[in-house]
């Protein structure tokens, strides 16, 4: 019998303040900002004043409000939240994502309404689980946590899509899609298998045991680099637009 493990190589031990800081599921959120900051970056021009807003309006809109209904529905993180907490997280946070996108859509550009609208759906229909779980598969998180987060920062950029930036969507949606397929593996294993028993036996005759980290530390150690990696090579465009 196996110790029961963390419900995520990123959450904190459970209970008061730490349960907030896993909630936001750190790694990941990064992860979704940089897409943003990358889809700016490629836009023929920067400009803070877009840029910046846009990452807030995310990090509310996915970094919390999404992830405060994911914990609503299933408590996957296992933290002790109120669920009345959680649904004031979401609905604030949501709310303060559409404001910041209406104010976009009023002083920029009216089309970027129709990506405020999107956002706002995806969170909600995704993270939610309507229609039975329909909207909560691997395509609709490459398209919706990937793609998505691209396009919105290139066109409060450029008030435009390029080919380009539907090719960085299209390559974003692959890492999303690549990201979802490690953790599938990653959180069946911590949250859902209560004991693990076997070994591998090699063609010599060796043996060795079968563990959790024999399940799942190849996938783990992938998530981790592939997170900075995207962080890092946001941070890198960003500079150089910025220089």
């Amino acid at each position: 019998m196996t110790d029961a493990p963390r419900p995520a190589f990123y959450a904190l031990a459970a209970g008061g303040w730490r349960d907030y800081v896993t909630l936001l599921h750190p790694p990941y959120t990064a992860w979704n900002l940089s897409y943003v900051a990358i889809g700016a970056a490629l836009a023929p021009a920067l400009h803070a004043g877009r840029t910046i807003p846009a990452l807030v309006a995310f990090f509310l809109a996915v970094g919390i409000a999404a992830h405060a209904l994911d914990e609503l529905h299933g408590r996957p993180l296992g933290t002790e939240i109120p669920p009345s907490t959680l649904v004031a997280l979401a609905a604030v946070s949501l709310g303060g994502a559409v404001a910041i996108g209406v104010y976009g859509a009023l002083a920029v550009n009216g089309w970027i309404a129709l990506f405020v609208v999107a956002g706002a759906l995806a969170v909600v229909a995704y993270n939610a689980e309507v229609a039975g779980g329909r909207f909560h598969g691997d395509l609709q998180f490459a398209l919706a946590w990937g793609a998505f987060p691209v396009l919105t920062g290139y066109f409060a950029e450029a008030e435009s899509i390029s080919l380009a930036a539907a090719v960085a969507a299209g390559a974003a949606a692959l890492f999303s899609l690549a990201q979802r397929r490690l953790s599938n593996q990653v959180r069946d294993v911590r949250r859902r298998v209560v004991a693990i028993d076997g070994r591998l036996t090699r063609p010599d005759g060796s043996e060795e045991p079968v563990t959790r980290e024999t399940l799942i530390g190849a996938e783990e150690r992938a998530l981790r680099l592939l997170a900075a990696a995207i962080v890092t090579f946001a941070l890198a465009l960003v500079i150089m637009r910025a220089a």
